[in-house]
């Protein structure tokens, strides 16, 4: 699957077959992240990676009950390293947050290319994501997500068109 294509039919998937992801596929799915650009190339992430059932069970419950995420056979988990980043994008915030995005959206559109589903999580509750995997304070958690084969095809959700969300010389 071409890059395009990868990123036209990506979708959030929320269902999982028990089929393990093989290694040669996560490692390929962690590459793409690996590869992924950041500011002053400082590559301020780690990436945990969660397979024990008891493990995805207490993320999933600490991601607000969202019970699909444990389904998957591995629940990533993105962190950002502050101290490791770029202190001040844009005059105002450290590059973390933004680093540690480009690296899961490479993911995911490799996942996708792969034939494997994952689901952006944002609506989690850190404090009990960092106790679970033992992330020390210094360490962000930025977003996790299921990794597997799915087992539902989502349908695609409409686009604004790009006179919507492109203008020119000057913010209107």
């Amino acid at each position: 699957m071409d890059l395009m294509e990868a990123i036209k039919t990506r979708r959030s998937v929320r269902r999982y077959k028990p089929t393990p992801v093989p290694e040669s596929l996560r490692r390929d799915v962690l590459n793409a992240a690996r590869f992924a650009p950041s500011a002053c190339n400082a590559q301020p992430w780690r990436f945990v990676i969660a397979r024990n059932e008891e493990t995805k069970l207490k993320l999933a419950a600490a991601s607000n009950g969202q019970k699909f995420i444990a389904q998957a056979p591995i629940v990533l988990v993105a962190c950002g390293i502050p101290d490791d980043a770029f202190p001040t994008v844009g005059g105002y915030m450290s590059s973390h947050v933004i680093d540690v995005t480009i690296a899961v959206d490479h993911l995911t559109l490799a996942a996708q290319a792969a034939g494997l589903g994952t689901c952006w999580i944002a609506s989690f509750k850190e404090d009990k994501v960092r106790e679970i995997l033992g992330i020390p304070q210094d360490v962000r958690v930025v977003a996790l997500t299921p990794l597997g084969y799915p087992d539902e095809t989502p349908e695609r959700t409409p686009r604004k068109r790009i006179e919507e969300l492109v203008v020119y010389d000057r913010y209107q």
